[in-house]
């Protein structure tokens, strides 16, 4: 990492809540400048003004799939002298509840790899000249990309694939440290909508797998596959 004295940057997808905003504050209390994405630029609006208190922060809704989308968020990097660490943290479900595989509409599943998996290989060949040697790339992704969950082939499948392209693009790129990251089970929106009408108040808090991510963003660990809430 860049020495700490040096302004850091971090990009952070999906950051208006839940798991990327939560990481964001505790970022912005450490002074990293960031850069934050979100569909819902109303929500991305109130996530920047409360943020912008703490610390220098650029927001720009839009989604990852869309290709202008990326281009502006590859010339907020550049504006901002690159990247330090980049969190792929913005994921879409599908339906809710989850269908099984042999009913999952295909038009949608088509939608789920696209935010889930070309997504953020499509936003790091974007940024890839704006992260800086030693960068931390983070994909964060799930268990239901290792377990066979019933009824969850769709997003299990889709992380399962971030989590291949995860562990080649380490391979390939080691001037990074690249990590994909199990958050756990948080009391969120998408967990909430992947269990609709079920009271998911015993769910940990996203803030809850916060530190370790940061462990891996401000460490040394190797890259690799990790479950954050086993760091911190």
């Amino acid at each position: 990492m860049t020495d700490s004295t040096t302004p850091r940057t971090a990009l952070i997808t999906g950051a208006s809540r839940g798991l990327g905003l939560a990481l964001a504050r505790q970022l912005a209390r450490q002074g990293w400048n960031l850069i934050i994405d979100a569909r819902g630029a109303e929500a991305l609006e109130t996530a920047r003004a409360e943020l912008a208190a703490l610390t220098n922060v650029v927001a720009i809704p839009g989604d990852v799939t869309d290709v202008k989308h990326r281009e502006a968020l590859q010339e907020a990097a550049r504006a901002a002298g690159g990247l330090d660490a980049l969190i792929n943290n913005a994921s879409f479900l599908g339906p809710s509840p989850q269908p099984y595989l042999l009913e999952y509409p295909l038009d949608v599943l088509e939608q789920v790899y696209r935010t889930n998996v070309i997504a953020p290989l499509a936003l790091l060949q974007a940024l890839q000249r704006q992260l800086k040697a030693g960068a931390r790339v983070i994909n964060i992704t799930s268990d239901a990309g290792v377990e066979p969950y019933e009824g969850w082939g769709g997003y299990g499948s889709s992380k399962a694939a971030l989590e291949q392209l995860s562990h080649i693009l380490a391979a390939e790129n080691t001037t990074w440290r690249v990590y994909w990251v199990d958050p756990g089970d948080m009391r969120t929106q998408m967990h909430q909508e992947a269990f609709p009408g079920e009271d998911i108040s015993d769910r940990p808090l996203p803030e809850e797998s916060v530190p370790g991510l940061l462990v891996l963003i401000t460490g040394s660990h190797p890259s690799g596959r990790y479950s954050a809430r086993k760091l911190s």
